[in-house]
């Protein structure tokens, strides 16, 4: 039985300055190799702050029919970043809103944020 699709929305971390992004990219590997051990297809929609995201993910969002759109801590947990979080949320209700709306915590159990959804 399949699941449905997964869309999982994060910050770029290539995209952001004076820091060392390959222990959040290995993770997100990871995190996304998990959802293939699940049979379940899963897009990533990685966004630069200053590189029009809003656009980035209406076009991710329009681009397939999900069941599950995952919302990463990047974007959830900074808190300068409240009014683009409530951007994104508001963006999935809008053009995704029959697909349900998870939370991980951390880059490596993104598959298990959205299995809570698609059981």
């Amino acid at each position: 039985m399949a699941l449905g699709r997964v869309l999982v929305i994060g910050v770029d971390p290539t995209k952001i300055p004076d820091w060392d992004p390959e222990p959040v990219v290995a993770a997100i590997a990871r995190g996304q190799a998990r959802f293939g051990d699940h049979g379940i297809e899963a897009d990533l929609c990685l966004v630069a702050l200053d590189e029009d995201p809003e656009d980035a993910i209406v076009a991710a969002l329009t681009g397939n029919v999900y069941a599950c759109v995952v919302v990463g801590g990047g974007i959830r947990k900074h808190e300068p970043l409240l009014e683009f979080f409530e951007t994104v949320i508001n963006l999935i209700r809008q053009h995704a809103p029959d697909a349900a709306i998870a939370f991980n915590r951390s880059p490596d159990d993104i598959a298990e944020a959205a299995l809570r959804w698609l059981r």
